[in-house]
């Protein structure tokens, strides 16, 4: 964990975020802290709260005032998308967790054998990067696994073949 203080419109702010790829505490306390749920229309410090969170990781730059507009909507979307959550703009309980994580939440352990909408997530992504020449359809193959294995090793991750917590995080900051 650490605090950060940015200036943002000549007001001084503070950011308390965890960015370590595989730390839970800051999931731990997101999940324990009860957060409102938000959506465009919603105002109030939790809604500062989640300004000051999308200003942090880069998806948001206007005014830390409270009110969750078109402008914070979109940013919602833009970091749901990066970790890999529905894009609905809504700020619940997995956007909260991921907003003070920096990391995708909730996300399935894949190996050989996996199949479903997670898989075609992590084919698509390292197909856009360069890493699977296969086809997207779900199933975790031999192909997949040596994508993953190939990706992991750039990363300077273990190169298990595992899409797990550090693989879905290491993923997620990648163009897609």
């Amino acid at each position: 964990m650490f605090t950060e203080e940015k200036t943002l419109n000549n007001q001084a702010i503070a950011v308390v975020a965890d960015t370590t790829s595989q730390s839970t505490l800051a999931v731990a306390e997101a999940s324990g802290i009860m957060k409102p749920t938000l959506k465009r229309g919603s105002t109030g410090q939790a809604v500062k709260e989640l300004q000051q969170l999308l200003f942090h990781w880069g998806y948001y730059f206007g005014a830390i005032d409270g009110i969750f507009g078109i402008y914070v909507e979109n940013a919602v979307k833009g970091y749901q998308h990066r970790v890999f959550l529905a894009e609905d703009g809504i700020v619940g309980s997995l956007t909260w967790q991921a907003l003070y994580s920096g990391a995708p939440v909730n996300m399935p352990t894949l190996m050989i054998g996996s199949s479903g909408n997670a898989v075609k997530i992590v084919q698509n992504v390292l197909k856009l990067n360069g890493y699977y020449f296969g086809f997207v359809d779900g199933y975790f193959g031999v192909m997949t696994k040596v994508a993953t294995i190939q990706f992991q090793t750039m990363k300077g991750l273990p190169a298990d073949g595992i899409v797990g917590p550090r693989t879905w995080h290491a993923l997620s900051k990648l163009p897609h």
